[in-house]
């Protein structure tokens, strides 16, 4: 089945000024695994100075890098989530960051696909394959080369205010394409392009990809198990759970490493959507997951005292599962939404069910969200 590679970044607003000091750089590396099974993220630590005074960050839990980069001056490198192997943020003097992230996966040659959804975050229509091969430029990606896709909103789609833009270079080594992406307000991502560009060139691997197409070898310990996001939706898929749907749900499209979606009307032109999807292992976690949820709203992320304050519990296939409420503003239409989010590990996996749209679609539809999950028969479980 043939589904989206990379997963959508959150749309950031600022306008910065920056450039690179190529005398003042870090450098840093994203290290590979060593099992076909990722651990939990190594935790951070202190920054090594090596003879040429620049600074290298290597996980505690590798023995060898994946990728490597030189850092601008001005970016700031944050914490891996549960796609990215490494994020960054560029924040002018109002602090209004950015964003910037890297994300390896397995060559599928899914090049329309990909463009199309790129542009819908920029809510454009979709294009063809001859002008997305038109639109897409070649690029320097370390010692080889890639092609940069350029894409700006035609509308102010930033707080109904600011055009965005995003700039998105993809690199393809063996088995594994990489995508390096940065998305922000139009004209602030425009003035970043050639540090963009340059940050592109100094990357480097340290080891090869495997040729298997989905080896985890190369990819690095915070990445999640790529054959847990491959959807399942089939209906013969012996791995998608057995659910009791609520009435009124309706079967939607996939997209972005969904297992299910669901549509589900309310009165006039309100409604709200239902994503399910898994991850190996805890998938992240409940902090990173929660704050991206966040971010989809347009808000802060949580302090850790003021999520767990702000979680709730139910029990569900003999284990429990973490409950987030938020309301705020859909990041991508520009409308109040509400967002119920459920985060549940289940026989190896962490499941993460989402409710969001209309407040009043989502208020009616909670408690059948959650028995929904509760109706949930894992094949795999134990």
């Amino acid at each position: 089945m043939k589904t989206s590679l990379i997963a959508i970044f959150v749309a950031a607003l600022a306008v910065f000024s920056s450039g690179c000091n190529n005398d003042n750089v870090k450098v840093y590396h994203v290290d590979k695994e060593e099992s076909s099974t990722p651990p939990a993220p190594a935790p951070a630590v202190a920054p090594m100075q090596t003879p040429d005074g620049t600074k290298t960050v290597t996980s505690a839990a590798s023995t060898a890098p994946q990728v490597n980069y030189t850092l601008p001056d001005g970016w700031t490198l944050g914490a891996p989530n549960d796609m990215r192997v490494a994020s960054f943020t560029v924040a002018n003097p109002a602090g209004r960051p950015a964003d910037v992230g890297i994300v390896p996966m397995p060559t599928m040659g899914e090049q329309l696909a990909l463009v199309n959804m790129w542009r819908e975050q920029m809510q454009l229509p979709p294009t063809t394959a001859d002008d997305a091969a038109k639109v897409g430029t070649s690029v320097a990606v370390g010692d080889g080369t890639g092609t940069l896709f350029d894409i700006p909103s035609d509308a102010p789609i930033i707080e109904g205010k600011s055009r965005a833009r995003t700039l998105v270079a993809m690199s393809t080594r063996g088995s594994t394409s990489w995508f390096f992406k940065m998305v922000g307000e139009e004209s602030f991502v425009e003035m970043q392009k050639p540090v963009f560009i340059q940050f592109l060139k100094s990357v480097s691997y340290g080891v090869a990809p495997a040729p298997a197409g989905t080896d985890m070898s190369p990819l690095p310990p915070s990445h999640p198990d790529i054959a847990a996001m491959a959807p399942a939706a089939t209906a013969d898929s012996p791995d998608k759970p057995l659910w009791t749907v609520p009435a009124g749900w309706q079967t939607a499209p996939l997209s972005q490493f969904l297992l299910a979606k669901f549509a589900i009307a309310g009165t006039g032109d309100a409604k709200a959507d239902v994503n399910v999807s898994a991850l190996a292992g805890d998938g992240g976690g409940l902090p990173a997951n929660a704050n991206r949820w966040r971010r989809q709203l347009g808000l802060s992320p949580f302090e850790p005292a003021d999520l767990s304050a702000a979680t709730s519990h139910f029990d569900a296939s003999g284990s429990q599962a973490s409950v987030v409420d938020f309301i705020g503003t859909d990041a991508k239409t520009g409308k109040p939404a509400r967002l119920v989010g459920v985060v549940l590990p289940v026989g190896g996996q962490t499941w993460f069910y989402k409710l969001m749209g209309d407040n009043e679609v989502v208020t009616q539809q909670k408690d059948a969200f959650i028995h929904f999950i509760q109706s949930a028969k894992y094949p795999d479980a134990h």
